[in-house]
């Protein structure tokens, strides 16, 4: 029998996490970090840097180097703050619109392809699983941290 740890490293894998680029969009190579960007700033209302870097679980200073990527791919606008100068907030050109929107169906399409070979049964237990288990892991202290060695 498979263990865990042996399950999610093959789904890390097919699910491309650990290639380079995860996708190609107009041109433009992004990474799994620069998708997980845009998605993150295309959800959020003129979310600060800090609020996203918190969400994706990143430190600053990586955090920093990837939005600048995407502010040269001409992807992401970084904007001072009008209450707090210090602050800055960030938004989707409408190059990353677009760039966000086709990832979004390219993933849609890839996920329903793969559904597609399970039960309708199978397809909502296995999201209301994944749910739950990133339930379990926001509870974790461990979460979001890298691993200690």
């Amino acid at each position: 029998m498979e263990t865990p740890r042996e399950l999610f490293q093959i789904m890390t894998r097919r699910l491309g996490l650990l290639n380079k680029d995860c996708c190609s969009v107009g041109g433009c190579n992004l990474s799994t970090t620069q998708s997980h960007l845009l998605y993150e700033i295309g959800r959020s209302q003129s979310p600060s840097m800090q609020q996203i870097a918190e969400t994706l679980g990143t430190d600053i200073t990586t955090f920093s180097r990837q939005v600048q990527s995407l502010i040269k791919m001409n992807l992401v606008k970084k904007t001072p703050d009008k209450a707090d100068r210090r602050i800055y907030t960030l938004s989707l050109t409408p190059e990353g619109q677009t760039a966000a929107a086709t990832i979004d169906q390219q993933m849609n399409e890839y996920l329903n392809e793969a559904f597609s070979n399970m039960s309708e049964l199978e397809v909502e237990t296995l999201l209301r699983s994944i749910k739950l288990f990133n339930e379990a892991m926001g509870k974790s202290s461990n979460c979001c941290a890298p691993v200690k060695g």
